[in-house]
């Protein structure tokens, strides 16, 4: 099945180095690449239908060849580029191309303007994260693209990793992958015995094809461990879950976002 790349792209932001990045990363397996734009059309309550749907249809048709302009500057001579604008909600957009014959890998950039506001409270970024079944990679403003040989993998006992996608994400990266990292972030009422084995087991599931290893760390003061651990590298991902303690505790997430994402200029995969 043909691999393909859906690239979220925010007209009113920086969206030049999400394009890059995920240009470069299809490059190494041949993905196809699709930009995909939301349009927000603002209309008078009272406009009436007719005008309403000329106004946004023209809407739409400027933001195409905005994407078309912004794609010729990031890539001046790349042609299979596919372009997408609708003003429909974006979440029902999605599904319906994930529904295509694609292995499909979704990308959406983070902006460090505003870190909660623009992941995690409200935003569309959330919606699609909360409303497609699929791998989403998460890209800051300058990561290093993009071929990590090692993988963080967060993982927590009470909410079993989903091997599945977990194993398509690798099939799109499996020529450059050479080291797995397991950790888990554990709180004091934690069972650490259950931790550690259900950690072991899977270093064992993956140990075949890579180096596997795992790591368990104390809430608070294992986090700057760990943080010392992935910034010390400049070629890590991050691989999360969604529904997981580490994406959704405040605390745990403020650290992920804040101190690895950001400060490390480190990729997020976001698991279903």
């Amino acid at each position: 099945m043909k691999n393909r790349f859906i690239i979220l792209v925010d007209l009113a932001s920086d969206s030049e180095h999400l394009i890059q990045f995920a240009y470069d990363w299809s490059k190494t397996i041949g993905a196809d690449m699709l930009l995909v734009h939301n349009t927000v059309v603002m209309l008078p309550a009272l406009t009436p239908y007719e005008s309403k749907k000329k106004l946004t249809k023209i809407a739409n048709r400027e933001a195409l060849d905005q994407l078309r302009r912004l794609t010729e500057t990031v890539l001046p001579n790349v042609m299979s580029v596919g372009f997408f604008a609708s003003e429909k909600p974006l979440v029902p957009e999605l599904r319906k191309f994930l529904r295509g014959p694609f292995n499909n890998l979704v990308f959406l950039g983070l902006s460090k303007k505003g870190l909660l506001k623009k992941l995690f409270i409200g935003s569309e970024a959330v919606k699609v994260i909360d409303g497609i079944d699929n791998l989403i990679v998460a890209v800051p403003l300058n990561p290093e693209c993009c071929s990590p040989e090692t993988i963080h993998v967060a993982v927590q006992k009470s909410n079993l990793l989903n091997i599945i996608d977990f194993n398509k994400f690798l099939d799109f990266r499996k020529e450059s992958i050479k080291n797995l990292v397991f950790f888990s972030v554990l709180e004091s009422g934690d069972d650490w015995h259950d931790t550690d084995k259900y950690l072991k087991d899977l270093t064992q599931l993956y140990s075949n094809r890579y180096i596997a290893t795992s790591e368990m760390y104390k809430a608070q003061s294992g986090f700057q461990d760990l943080k010392r651990i992935i910034l010390d590298k400049k070629d890590d991902f991050i691989v999360v879950q969604r529904g997981s303690r580490l994406f959704l505790d405040q605390i745990f997430r403020k650290f992920l976002i804040n101190e690895l994402v950001y400060e490390g200029n480190i990729p997020l995969v976001i698991l279903p």
